[in-house]
């Protein structure tokens, strides 16, 4: 490089940002416009121009694989990573994770970012699909596989969960248990997971021909278990229930918590049952009872359909389903009779 010719590191010291930031603003990765703009703004003032043969050997080949979730922090993405990781790695390419949160705006800038060559491949599990999302996903030069239900009609590769099934699952074995009030804690359900999981909850109480009370079904605004211990406290304030089907782990664990702090025993007084058969059902105390939606399973099947479709571009869209398994622990365990 000429000895006068300007680097990137100066550029983003000119702009304030690091130099990875930098790098993706100029060859169109995951970056904010704000961010974009001024990278831009310090490139021209000192007159950086991109390296043409560098940049032309990113797109044509990275040996790099994404994978975008909502939130790195859940451990059902954190298992499912490590079965991608293993299947990649294995066929000699680097996973880059990416934490979209819920926004389907983020999903389309990180595909978009796709296309400017800084992975040769996206697996993606959108909490929100959106027509936009569906159209960008489309659209995309580079192959994508999707974790998650895609409505009907979508040709893309795609590996989902049976959660409504698992929802029913959980309902069928409380209700076989003798719990007679059986409540559901769901995450938004404005949500691809939360609509499955409503769904199976409404069907399992259907086939068990018991009505739903309105305060009988409540709905947190994240699936944290934060947002589980608000949703748990609504539920507890206007109904007694002897049974809760969480929509996943954390939620779970938050109504747990609840439980405990109004004196209310799990399983002795209330049952509980979370979804995703996470490391925190095992670690909970009493054992969470749990619904398996196979994440290690979906994140293997996954990296191989896109591997394979980095083999052949034209070979027939794959759609695979994981069906539940329940995996029963202590917190769901029958009342113990009366002496």
């Amino acid at each position: 490089m000429p000895p006068n010719r300007p680097t990137l590191t100066e550029v983003a010291r000119h702009a304030g940002v690091s130099v990875a930031s930098a790098s993706r603003a100029l060859s169109g990765g995951s970056a904010s416009p704000a961010t974009v703009a001024r990278v831009q703004k310090a490139a021209a003032a000192l007159g950086y121009v991109v390296d043409a043969t560098a940049r032309s050997l990113k797109v044509g080949r990275t040996e790099q694989l994404a994978f975008a979730v909502a939130d790195l922090g859940n451990p059902v993405y954190v298992a499912m990573m490590r079965a991608i990781e293993g299947v990649v790695s294995a066929a000699g390419f680097r996973l880059v994770v990416s934490s979209t949160g819920a926004s389907p705006d983020d999903e389309i800038e990180l595909i978009r970012g796709l296309n400017q060559g800084y992975a040769d491949g996206l697996i993606v599990s959108p909490l929100r699909i959106t027509d936009d999302v569906i159209a960008e996903l489309r659209q995309s030069r580079v192959p994508i596989v999707v974790v998650g239900t895609l409505p009907a009609g979508v040709d893309l590769d795609n590996v989902r969960a049976n959660s409504t099934r698992g929802v029913g699952l959980a309902v069928a074995h409380l209700a076989e248990s003798g719990r007679r009030a059986i409540a559901f804690l769901n995450g938004p359900t404005d949500t691809v997971p939360g609509r499955a999981r409503e769904r199976g909850f409404r069907q399992a109480m259907r086939s068990l021909r018991r009505k739903i009370a309105t305060v009988q079904s409540v709905t947190a605004t994240d699936f944290t278990h934060d947002a589980g211990e608000k949703a748990a406290t609504t539920l507890l304030t206007h109904y007694q229930p002897d049974a809760i089907v969480c929509a996943n782990d954390l939620l779970a664990i938050g109504a747990m918590r609840v439980l405990r702090s109004r004196g209310l025993t799990v399983p002795e007084d209330v049952a509980v049952v979370g979804m995703d058969d996470t490391e925190l059902a095992e670690l909970a105390v009493p054992g969470l009872t749990s619904v398996s939606l196979g994440s290690e399973e979906r994140g293997r099947i996954a990296a191989t359909m896109l591997l394979d479709r980095l083999g052949d571009r034209h070979r027939k869209a794959s759609r695979v389903t994981v069906q539940p398994r329940l995996v029963l622990r202590a917190s769901s365990a029958p009342r113990r009779p009366a002496r």
